[in-house]
């Protein structure tokens, strides 16, 4: 081509270079699919008044003329009607606001045991594909099973509960994998989910990862719909009656869960299994729609705050740059906006955004959403957390408010080994746990708080009705009833660092048990109430976490030395150092009230002051004793009549009683 053909090319981009709008125009036009041309914005239509509206006067302004709070403001309004309209009459840019169809995004998990129809049930009810979706990947097909999460979603009228005024809902599909193996995949979707369908094979019924999914869904999600699926497999003249047995049968296995009531629709998403033909119909898929659209609701969603997104896919796209999808879990992101991948401490600027193959300038929290930024490979980051540039931290370990799973049959031990999965990442960590005071065992305990300042008891596990430490306590208490504290924690230890925010889920769980056994791996759920960043977190940080053990050692007095004072032994081995229990205080099984007051001898004895003095009976039962003692042993037959007579009478004990903080680096023994 001749270079004189080439001059208006060079100077139409010349121009726009220094044009941002017909710049920012083009990049909308050509994001992600260039063969879609975009409609131009209402924002930009006010912007350029034709001759019969605009009447005499200068045109706008453009944002670059202008001086820059006023060019903030209106860069900042667009951003709002996410136009990205930028040097725009800002009383146009509300009005194009007003324009916009209004769209409410509820994210719907699909859940439920392996090869129950999930993905068909997803691809029925979908109108867009997006990541993953309906099994896209070679591994899933080669091996017939979901392997990963998949997005897709639908649209629908706006029901009247949801308010007024024109609309639509767009209900965002997470299709969970249903594999035993896929446990982690699972409870990281269940987390960013506000409605979940449980997937039932009406010719099996519940099954194993069915009450695990169910489990999940009781941790994570505040409604549920069971889908019955399959029903073309039922014989088509015992059809109803097989329909409303299984549903009887949910509704029975429902009904001491949350989710009691809770709407059942049977369904057949894909007639005729895999290899039908596409030209058959699903049945029931309508009816569900009205069903998802009547337990629809308005899920709690804030802009503002520091912004937060749960990654779960990464690629590039040539030409482009690394695209990063997921569902953001806080705040709000725009166009231009730095945000930082924690757990590789690297921050990018937000290139372009879309939502479902639309190009958009702004996402708030619910919204699931990709976004595109530059020079990152994308190997860098499978799954994980982007957020506002220096808002997340990674921990070494965590304080965590907890409950037991009810289903989990083992006992959670202190010192035990889960997997404890954060947002989308499972890693291994040591449990130990602990209550509240015995006397405090009945306080309210304020919601998603933790106060330093209070003592806390160290348990050897997590107190429950059926716990060893419950039953010793029953049999303890005169009343017979199990003594259970209203809240307990656990500090966790993870083997690797982990970033998180703070109040986010923890699940626990044992994913090493065998997964054909009928038994529930779910075994804790809780929220992550103080992390801590510093690696060496047992020297700085710990010893103010105030968490105890009740110790508890018994002894026997040997003799009398004076109305005020004893000689005890059995308390301490013959190599301890008496000296530092030196001013302890201890109590006789007589009813007297001593303290320690020294050593006595080199194996172990002691003496003990009585301020009191010694009770009459006490001082004669004591030395009766000792006299016994002191004729003892003249012949064998002589030892063996003392020997009964000693073990008839009751020796006088001695028990010491003391607290000693897990974490005090000093050991200190603490009497209240």
């Amino acid at each position: 081509m001749h270079a004189a053909a080439l001059l208006p090319l060079w100077a139409t981009l010349w121009r726009m270079y220094h044009n941002h709008d017909a710049l920012s125009a083009l990049l909308h036009c050509f994001y992600f699919t260039p063969q879609r041309r975009k409609a131009p914005s209402p924002c930009r239509a006010v912007a350029a008044p034709t001759s019969s509206t605009a009447g005499p006067g200068p045109a706008p302004a453009p944002a670059a003329a202008l001086p820059g709070p006023e060019a903030a403001e209106r860069r900042r309004r667009c951003r709002r009607c996410r136009r990205g309209a930028v040097g725009t009459d800002p009383a146009g840019c509300g009005a194009a606001m007003a324009a916009m169809p209004r769209v409410l995004n509820v994210n719907v998990g699909v859940l439920g045991h392996i090869d129950s129809g999930k993905t068909a049930l997803a691809r029925a009810l979908s109108t867009t594909g997006s990541t993953a979706a309906f099994d896209r990947a070679p591994q899933s097909r080669a091996r017939g099973i979901t392997l990963d999460l998949g997005f897709s979603c639908f649209r629908t009228a706006l029901p009247p509960q949801l308010g007024p005024g024109p609309g639509e809902l767009q209900f965002t599909l997470v299709d969970c994998p249903g594999h035993a193996s896929l446990i982690r995949t699972i409870i990281g979707g269940a987390q960013i989910i506000d409605l979940m369908m449980l997937v039932i094979d009406v010719t099996k019924g519940m099954q194993t990862q069915s009450a695990e999914c169910l489990v999940i869904g009781q941790i994570a999600c505040q409604k549920m719909v069971v889908v019955l699926n399959k029903i073309d497999l039922l014989p088509e003249g015992k059809r109803q009656s097989a329909i409303e047995k299984m549903t009887k049968k949910m509704q029975k296995t429902l009904e001491n869960t949350k989710f009691c009531g809770c709407p059942i629709v049977a369904v057949a998403a894909k007639p005729g299994g895999p290899e039908a033909p596409e030209s058959e119909n699903p049945l029931g898929v309508s009816e569900l729609i009205e069903v998802l659209k009547s337990q629809a609701y308005l899920p709690s969603r804030d802009p503002s705050g520091n912004f937060l997104m749960a990654v779960d896919h990464c690629f590039s796209i040539k030409g482009q740059g690394t695209v990063m999808t997921g569902t953001i879990l806080s705040g709000s992101v725009s166009l231009g906006d730095n945000v930082e991948i924690p757990a590789l401490k690297v921050t990018k600027k937000v290139k372009s955004m879309q939502m479902f193959h639309t190009p958009v300038t702004y996402a708030m929290q619910g919204d699931r959403v990709g976004i595109c930024v530059t020079q990152f490979d994308p190997k860098l980051l499978e799954r994980g957390l982007i957020c506002t540039p220096e808002s997340l931290h990674t921990i070494h370990a965590a304080i965590i408010s907890l409950k037991k799973i009810q289903y989990f049959r083992g006992a959670l031990q202190t010192k035990a080994k889960f997997h404890i999965t954060v947002g989308h990442e499972t890693v291994m960590g040591r449990v130990m746990f602990f209550s509240p005071a015995p006397a405090d065992f009945n306080e309210e305990i304020q919601e998603n708080d933790f106060d330093f300042e209070k003592d806390y008891l160290y348990q050897e596990e997590y107190l429950s009705k059926d716990s060893k430490s419950s039953e010793e306590n029953k049999e303890n208490d005169q009343s017979g009833e199990v003594q259970l504290p209203r809240q307990q924690w656990a500090l966790l230890e993870f083997e690797k660092p982990v970033t998180c925010p703070k109040l986010c889920l923890v699940i626990g769980s044992k994913l090493d048990t065998d997964i054909h056994a009928n038994t529930c791996r779910l075994a804790f759920h809780g929220v992550l109430l103080q992390g801590m960043e510093d690696k060496n977190y047992i020297e700085t940080f710990l010893p103010k976490l105030k968490v105890y053990k009740l110790k508890h050692k018994e002894g026997q007095v040997e003799r009398v030395m004076d109305d005020y004072s004893v000689i005890g032994r059995s308390l301490f081995k013959k190599e301890t150092n008496i000296q530092i229990f030196v001013g302890l205080k201890v109590k006789l099984s007589t009813g007297e009230d001593g303290v320690i007051d020294s050593g006595f001898g080199q194996s172990g004895k002691f003496k003990i002051r009585i301020p009191d003095g010694l009770k009459p009976e006490t001082k004669t039962l004591l030395t009766a004793a000792s006299k016994k003692k002191s004729k003892a042993g003249k012949g064998d037959a002589n030892k063996e009549d003392e020997s009964s007579k000693n073990d008839s009478a009751q020796p006088v004990t001695i028990t010491l009683l003391f607290k000693r903080y897990v974490f005090d680096t000093q050991k200190k023994m603490i009497q209240s």
